[in-house]
Parts: structure tokens; sequence; C-alpha cells
């Protein structure tokens, strides 16, 4: 009985197999991915939120974040016009003083936006507004409501750039905004740039140029011109920089105490998860646990339960990093302990070291550039998770960025405060970056 030979598989078919298969595996990723894509714009509802998109509002956030505003104020129940930086009561002009594009009194007041746009406050508490290229707009209040009327309009029609309806009026041009309810008229004119970031309007240095600080007749007989600029500055009541300095220290040193003392806690820990370190099975993995479940929980969460438990301020913060970043450094510290060289530690023990002194000159300087670069990084992160953290517990930048935002009012200050937490991020880069060099590489040059 004769065995036939098995026969081999044709090379040019096994070739051509294989070449089907990458290739529908070629057309099958851009299927799924396109699939993918219409579960998202059907799940999300993307169309609706394009429909829910107001840019209007968008525009008018757009030019909060880089010019202020003053308002006009006619409040018909205090029987008083106000004209202010913002609507602020910090902001307002003292008394007698107005902008120079704003004349009368309460009854006559003479609003010019420029470009031929006049808005005018009339008695009986009627309102109107000469628009170049439309006509005129005229509102008056009958019977504790809002009539409005459009030139070359039919009685209660509008234009759809207006919002009208019998409790309030809103018109918003280039030129500025005007908002007419039952009790106040006010008025919004843009101006480019952020009012009053040096000094306030009360101040003796307001509209002073700074060659006439540095070269001109002293102004505050008390003070001299430096001096007194930089107490006004400093002490400015709007923009408040000596409290927004202090929180950008608030939330740095949030990161600082976090971040360092979760590696002071983590490293000892390290070595009782640490195989080559920790022999006893179930210690190590109790300890591994310990680090999954401190890690596994998210920082804002560690947050939350932080300032119920100990109320809010930067030090909870701080713990809330602490607790998160011990369970990250434990894991990695862990590892990089058990890469160790073992000859290196063998060449210590060998002149009779005690285990203390082992781990100190035979695995620290061994695993001191891993740890330093992990430390480095995790404070260059957590400078940036401060704020948020400190949006939660009430303190740091980050609860002067909430409460900007919360008012929605000041975009101006948001984009300052942005601004700020963008220059701490770049600075605590480039001093991360240099100490990286200086203490894992030796070299202080920048080079």
């Amino acid at each position: 009985m004769t065995l036939a030979a098995p026969q081999e598989s044709d090379p040019r078919q096994a070739a051509m197999a294989m070449l089907r298969r990458k290739r529908s595996i070629a057309l099958s990723v851009p299927v799924l991915v396109l699939v993918y894509f219409v579960y998202v714009f059907f799940a999300f509802d993307v169309a609706g939120l394009a429909g829910r998109a107001k840019m209007d509002n968008a525009r008018i956030l757009m030019a909060d974040s880089y010019s202020h505003k003053v308002h006009i104020t006619r409040d018909a129940r205090a029987g008083r016009l106000e004209y202010s930086v913002e609507g602020e009561a910090k902001g307002r002009y003292p008394e007698g003083e107005s902008p120079n594009w704003v004349t009368g009194g309460f009854d006559d007041t003479v609003i010019d936006l420029g470009n031929g746009h006049i808005i005018r406050f009339l008695p009986d508490r009627r309102v109107t507004y000469d628009m170049p290229d439309f006509g005129l707009i005229e509102m008056t209040r009958v019977n504790d409501s809002i009539e409005t009327r459009f030139e070359g309009f039919a009685e209660g029609d509008s234009p759809d750039w207006a919002s009208v309806s019998g409790n309030r009026v809103a018109i918003t041009t280039p030129a500025g905004r005007l908002n007419v309810t039952r009790s106040k008229d006010e008025v919004f004119r843009y101006f480019f740039g952020w009012e009053l970031f040096w000094f306030a309007l009360d101040s003796p240095y307001h509209g002073v140029s700074l060659l006439a600080l540095l070269t001109g007749p002293q102004i505050d007989p008390a003070r001299s011109n430096l001096a007194g600029a930089w107490g006004d500055f400093w002490n400015n009541p709007m923009w408040r920089h000596a409290e927004v300095m202090w929180a950008m220290g608030e939330t740095i040193l949030m990161a600082f105490l976090g971040t360092f003392g979760a590696a002071i806690i983590a490293l000892p820990l390290a070595f009782l998860a640490a195989r080559n370190f920790a022999p006893v099975l179930a210690l190590r993995f109790a300890v591994r646990r310990v680090f999954d479940f401190l890690r596994g929980v998210d920082g804002l969460i560690w947050t939350i339960v932080l300032s119920r438990a100990f109320g809010p301020g930067p030090l909870t913060g701080a713990l809330a990093i602490l607790v998160t970043d011990t369970g990250s450094f434990g894991k990695s510290f862990s590892e990089a302990l058990e890469n160790v060289d073992g000859k290196q530690i063998e060449g210590v023990q060998s002149t009779g070291a005690k285990p203390l002194q082992r781990y100190r000159f035979g695995v620290i300087p061994q695993v001191t550039p891993i740890l330093l670069s992990q430390i480095l990084y995790y404070f260059e992160s957590n400078t940036r998770s401060a704020t948020i953290i400190g949006a939660i517990t009430g303190g740091g930048i980050g609860l002067f960025l909430t409460q900007a935002i919360q008012t929605q009012k000041d975009w101006e200050e948001v984009t300052y405060y942005i601004v700020l937490i963008v220059l701490m991020v770049m600075l605590m880069d480039t001093v991360s970056g240099w100490l990286r060099r200086r203490l894992i590489k030796g070299d202080g040059s920048g080079h």
C-alpha cells in the first residue's frame, strides 16, 4: 500500500489570498470609520446642535473678549442716569462727568454712537434710535408694556436683527447695542482694548501718558509718580491685579505641594510593590491595588470628595492632586525599581553596606533620572490641572476664572485670566525643562 505524498500549496494562490485579506482589511477600516461618524452625527444630535447655535451671542462674546463697553443706563425706578465702564460701580463715572459722546440729562439724553447712529432718551420714558440707511425706531411704554414701531414696517412687524416683545426690546448693530425693558433703558458702546486695566477712573493717574509719569511734574503730592502709579495699578479695584497674582501663586503652590508630596509618599511604597524588593506576594498585591484605586478615581472626583470632608481652599486642592498622583507615581516608580541593575546593588552590598545603604547608593542613583523626569512632567501638568481643581475648591486662579465666566458680562477678564494661565504654563514648561537638563543630564546651558 502506497501513501500519496501531500500536495504542496501553490505559493501563488497563497500570495493572492493574503493580498485579498489585506485588501479587505484596507477597505473595511474606512467603512468602519464612516459608520462611526454617522453614528456620532445622530447620537450626539449634530444637526440639532447647529440649529441651536446662536451666532449673535458668539459675536458678542468675541467682542467682549478683546474690547470693553461703556454703559449708559436710565433707571426709571431709581430716577437716575448713570455712565459706567462694564456697568460696574467701580467703573462708574464721577458725579457730573460723562463720556464726550453723551449729552443732555435724564429726559433729554442724546447718545451719539458714531457713523450717524443716534439714540435719544426722551420724556415719558420714550426711546428713539435713528439708524442710517434704515430709518427711525420708536419705543414707547404704554400701560407697563413696550410698543415698538420700525419705520417702513407695518405695526407689530420687526426686522430679523431685532428682538422685540412687550417686555423687552434688544437691538444690536455694529455701532452698539440698545436694550429697553419696562423699567430700564441701556446703551452699550464698544471700544477696543481693556479699559481701566491700568488705573481706575478715580485714580489721579488715569489718562496720564507714560512719558508724563516719567518726566512730568509730580501728580500726587503724597507720592512720587512711579510709586503712586504702581500702587494704583497694583490695587486696581476693577482688575484686582494683586489678588490675581496671589491666586496665581496659590495655583502653583497647589501643584507643587500635591506633586512633590505624592512623590515623597509613593517612593517608599513603590519598594513594597516592586517584585524584586517585596518577595511577599500578598503585600505586593495589596500595595498595587491601593495604587490602582488611587489613580483609578479621577482627580476631579477626589477634589469633590475632599472638599466635602475638609471644606474649600487651596490645601484641599493640593490634597486632591496628592492622592491622585500617589497612585500614578507608585505604579511608575515600582516599574522603574523592577528594572534596576542588580550588579550595582551587589557591588554596594560587597562593601558591607546595610539594606538602607544598599537602597540609597545602589538603587536610588539608577532610578533618579526616571523619577525626576516623571515628577517634573507631572508638576508641569498639575499646574494646568490646579486651575480646574481651584475652581471647585475655591482657590487659585481657577476661582477667579469661574467667577468671571459665571457673571457673563466681563469676558475681557476671562481673556485676561486665560492669558495668565497660558503664560504660567509656558513658564512652568520652561522651568521644568531647565531642571530636567540641569538635574538629569547635568547641562544647565540650555543647549
